[in-house]
């Protein structure tokens, strides 16, 4: 169907040098998009455009920092010098650091709070920021959906992971509150709403759910345990979801978050 299409829409993506970042950028490719890779390697951004344009597509690599306005506004200058128009955005960046990790054997009162500050930080103001700068394009040059990217642990109580699970449960939070005030101010010219993945291997939790032989760890069974489907995530099973809120077909939908998880976010576990 046309109106599931994303042909010649300028998409930007965050965090586009990461694992599901790559999956991104070539879902919204191939759905005939024209994708900005945003991300701080400009080798690996670089070689996703590169990929992308050799097989037809169009791409451009931006070496941006989402936490440096700096870097996003001279992104937005040179994409609108470029293309002439944003209609997307997805805020990819994000993840997990040390820092915000509370292990079982250290005292919960002597967490750190410059390590769960730090990754607050980068979730939320790391998609607030690039929201701020490419978002007044959107609204003001046209129509856009913006797609912000929460999870798991912003629904229920994710052992270890708290500076994460704040963050994307404040994530949860703007999606709605920004969706109802775009609404209010530009009608359905601007929409945005999120993707909450499951369990996907990724390099920041690999480790953290697989044995280096390819088993897995105490937590990854646990997560299979709680997952109807008994396996993690592909990450190009986001694409359909991701199109899907980027794309005309869903005109409609604003201020939601969709779960991508394979059951695990209704299963009692019993």
């Amino acid at each position: 169907m046309e109106s599931f299409s994303l042909k010649d829409k300028v998409i930007l993506v965050t965090g586009g040098t990461g694992v599901l970042g790559d999956a991104f950028v070539k879902g919204i490719a191939e759905a005939g998009g024209i994708v900005g890779i945003l991300g701080r390697n400009q080798k690996i951004a670089q070689e996703r455009a590169d990929a992308v344009n050799a097989h037809g597509g169009q791409a451009i690599a931006l070496v941006t920092d989402v936490m440096n306005e700096t870097d996003l506004l001279a992104a937005r200058t040179k994409v609108m010098d470029t293309y002439g128009r944003i209609d997307g955005l997805v805020n990819g960046a994000g993840g997990n650091m040390p820092g915000g990790i509370l292990q079982p054997d250290q005292d919960l009162f002597t967490m750190s709070m410059e390590g769960m500050r730090q990754v607050m930080d980068l979730n939320l103001w790391g998609t607030l920021i690039p929201t701020q700068i490419f978002g007044e394009v959107m609204a003001k040059g046209g129509k856009g959906s913006i797609v912000n990217i929460s999870s798991m642990a912003s629904q229920q109580a994710v052992t270890k992971v708290l500076g994460y699970s704040m963050a994307k449960a404040a994530i949860d939070n703007y999606t709605k509150w920004f969706a109802v005030e775009a609404a209010n101010r530009y009608g359905d010219k601007l929409r945005m709403n999120a993707i909450a993945p499951g369990f996907f291997l990724t390099e920041q939790n690999r480790t953290l759910l697989t044995q280096p032989d390819g088993g897995y760890t105490e937590r990854g069974n646990l997560v299979l345990r709680n997952t109807p489907f008994k396996r993690f995530g592909k990450a190009e099973e986001l694409i359909g979801a991701l199109v899907w809120l980027l794309s005309d077909a869903s005109a409609f939908v604003t201020g939601t978050v969709i779960a991508v998880d394979g059951g695990f976010s209704v299963f009692s576990g019993v």
